[in-house]
C-alpha cells in the first residue's frame, strides 16, 4: 500500500456523486472533509467518487485484480445488516467478491444519510431557522432505521426552513457530510466505527 514515491496509496472507491462532474466533485469534498474531521488530515486516502453502486464495485474490483493492495470500497447497505461480513450482506449483488477480504469492504448502514441522524446539531445548523428537530427519530440506533424513514424524517424536519429547500440528496447531502461530527457517527453506527478503524490501519 506504499507507492514508488514512498507515499501511501490507499484509494477509497465510494458510492455517490451520480453522473455529473459537479456532484462527484461535491462527493469527494464531502468525504474528504469528513475524514479530515475524523483525524486523517495529512494522511488521506485518495477518494474516488464512482456514482452508482455497480460502478463503484466494478472500479474497486478492477483495482483489486490489478494488484492494488490499498483499494477499499464504501457502499450504502440499503437495508439493515444482520451478518458480520459485508460481502455476505452484498452477495446477491456481487457474487464474485468475497475473495477480496472483508477489511476492504465497508457499509454505510443503511445509507449515508443515516450518519446525519447521529448529529442533530449539525443538521440544525445547516438548515437554520425553521428546522424541526422534533421530526427526527428519537432513537440512537441509527442502523435500525429504514432508508425510507431516514429520507422521510429529513424531509419532514426541513420542510419549513426559511433559507433552504426541504432535504434533497443532490442539493444537500455532501454539504451536510462536510460538517457532521465523525465521533458522533461512530458512536451511533458500529459499521461506521469499523470503517474508520480499518481505514486507520490501512493508512
Amino acid at each position: 500500500m506504499v507507492s514508488r514515491s514512498g507515499e501511501r496509496s490507499v484509494r477509497l472507491y465510494v458510492e455517490g456523486g451520480g453522473d455529473s462532474n459537479r456532484l462527484r466533485s461535491r462527493c469527494r469534498e464531502g468525504f474528504r472533509a469528513f475524514l479530515e474531521r475524523a483525524g486523517f488530515k495529512g494522511r488521506m486516502p485518495r477518494i474516488v467518487a464512482c456514482g452508482g453502486r455497480q460502478f463503484a464495485y466494478d472500479r474497486f474490483r478492477t483495482a483489486c485484480l490489478a494488484g492494488e493492495e490499498g483499494a477499499m470500497l464504501l457502499l450504502d447497505s440499503e437495508d439493515r445488516v444482520s451478518v458480520s461480513s459485508p460481502w455476505e450482506h452484498l452477495r446477491k449483488e456481487f457474487q464474485m467478491s468475497r475473495g477480496f477480504g472483508d477489511a476492504r469492504c465497508h457499509l454505510m448502514v443503511v445509507c449515508m444519510e443515516s450518519w446525519f441522524l447521529a448529529d442533530r446539531e449539525a443538521l440544525s445548523r445547516f438548515f437554520g431557522q425553521g428546522f424541526n428537530d422534533g421530526a427526527l427519530p428519537k432513537r440512537s440506533d441509527i442502523e435500525e432505521i429504514s432508508k425510507d424513514e431516514v429520507y422521510r424524517c429529513l424531509q419532514n424536519a426541513s420542510v419549513d426552513c426559511k433559507t433552504k429547500a426541504p432535504y434533497g440528496k443532490g442539493e444537500h447531502s455532501f454539504l451536510i457530510l462536510k460538517i457532521v461530527d465523525p465521533r458522533k457517527v461512530a458512536a451511533s453506527s458500529p459499521w461506521a466505527a469499523r470503517f474508520l478503524k480499518t481505514l486507520d490501519l490501512f493508512l
